[in-house]
């Protein structure tokens, strides 16, 4: 696959995962607030900081996402492996784990008040491992980048 193609296809993916977020924030998480709500009225007074807790929750992952539309360009032309890919997915690391980190805590501190069940928390624990799993393959990612990008340089040099 040459890196045109590779570039198109990362876009493409990268495109399909805002809308499918962008789904899943505007309309299938209300919904499923709204339904919560109406089968259980006491936590109707919870609907909104969740709904602004779980909004807030996806600005870092749009950001990431907008990331990985700069890596698809730098690819597309030809400066795979760069210092500035490197520090763009160094940013996407940090970004997952903190996003996952700050839903966990408000998990936490939503449940000390009265306003969560023990089993979100549970599925937030998985979401934690999930973003921490991310950002350990991005940090990953950077370092073997910025390292191909000195050794690029280096022959570079060289030649």
């Amino acid at each position: 696959m040459n890196q045109l193609s590779l570039s198109k296809w990362l876009n493409l993916i990268i495109v399909i995962v805002g809308l499918c977020g962008l789904l899943v924030y505007a309309w299938i998480v209300p919904s499923l607030g709204q339904a919560m709500v109406a089968n259980y009225p006491e936590f109707a007074f919870s609907y909104w900081p969740w709904l602004i807790l779980i909004m807030i929750t996806a600005v870092p992952c749009y950001i990431a996402l907008a990331f990985g539309w700069k890596i698809s360009k730098n690819i597309r032309d030809d400066h795979s492996f760069s210092t500035e890919n490197a520090k763009l997915l160094k940013w996407v690391a940090v970004l997952a784990v903190a996003d996952t980190g700050f839903f966990f805590v408000m998990n936490i501190v939503f449940l000390l008040l009265n306003m969560n069940h023990p089993g979100f928390v549970l599925i937030a624990l998985i979401l934690l491992i999930i973003g921490i799993a991310i950002s350990a393959v991005s940090a990953t990612l950077s370092h073997l980048i910025r390292k191909a990008a000195d050794l690029q340089e280096q022959s570079d040099l060289t030649i």
